[in-house]
């Protein structure tokens, strides 16, 4: 698909451009490094992207990759908030905090704040907070998948916003961890205090699935080198004996796949299933494996 951006003018801390592509013309705000909370005087900061519409629109909050000691928000881990905006959505990828400034669960605490963000602001960006999603790439995907099965957990909220909601629709986890104590790099989940082994069991979020958490899309390759799929196999394992809502897309040969077409394809496809499950009240479980 080929994509113009025109830049039309230019508004306090967003620019207003206007899309061209498929022969549909939208326009859009997008912004740079805006600030979603403040942890000790420090920005935390996302890219955002919406369209101009009268109606309330579905948000999306992506997290990139990189073993939580790397990546960016708009690096192959992350969505492109512009192309999201095209679709519809309210559109958030965000950088959260490293640990190698920031020890765990810094994170995740900054995920949880970017969710509340969004509520903080749903009015004023014509949200629909009944339709918030989280995408997550690699260490990303096992951020929302944490939140998906544990949500605040025992974890101080910091960033902002502490008294509003963190709710959200589903989580959509690409190439992602769920067991961090036996995979090879789970040790950098270390926190800074702590027996660290019983702090990698409570952020796996194969040891909180349960039957009403948040659906969760698991999608993964049989040749991941960073991730094994046993990995993956493990937290479906756990899906099914709890009669959790999930669906799984097994790849046989993606790698360590990144934002991929086929990956936002599957993506669109679940959260078009679980806006119709939410008008039935009661999500769907299903499976390639």
């Amino acid at each position: 698909m080929h994509r113009l951006w025109i830049v039309l003018i230019l508004l306090p801390g967003f620019t207003i451009v206007t899309t061209r592509a498929s022969g549909k013309e939208t326009a859009i705000s997008y912004a740079e490094d805006v600030v979603y909370g403040r942890v000790s005087g420090a920005g935390l900061l996302a890219d955002i992207a919406y369209p101009h519409s009268k109606k309330s629109m579905p948000a999306i909050i992506s997290v990139h990759g990189g073993r939580w000691q790397g990546g960016h928000k708009q690096d192959a881990s992350a969505i492109d908030v512009r192309q999201w905006a095209e679709l519809g959505f309210f559109a958030m990828s965000i950088d959260y905090r490293l640990v190698g400034a920031s020890p765990v669960p810094a994170c995740y605490q900054d995920l949880q704040c970017a969710i509340r963000f969004l509520h903080t602001y749903a009015k004023q960006y014509n949200i629909d907070t009944q339709r918030i999603f989280l995408i997550g790439q690699s260490a990303g995907g096992h951020l929302v998948s944490l939140a998906a099965t544990l949500g605040d957990g025992p974890f101080k909220r910091t960033g902002g916003w502490q008294e509003a909601s963190n709710d959200f629709c589903a989580a959509i986890s690409v190439a992602a961890n769920y067991e961090l104590n036996t995979l090879s790099w789970g040790k950098i989940w270390t926190p800074a205090s702590g027996d660290p082994v019983e702090a990698r069991k409570l952020a796996s979020p194969v040891n909180h699935v349960q039957k009403n958490m948040k659906p969760l899309l698991v999608i993964h390759s049989d040749d991941d080198q960073s991730v094994p799929i046993d990995n993956a196999l493990l937290m479906v394992k756990r899906l099914k004996e709890a009669d959790a809502p999930y669906t799984f897309h097994r790849d046989r040969a993606a790698g360590h796949m990144g934002i991929t077409d086929q990956v936002i394809a599957r993506s669109l496809e679940f959260i078009q299933q679980q806006t119709a499950a939410g008008d039935a009240h009661g999500p769907s479980t299903t499976s390639d494996e």
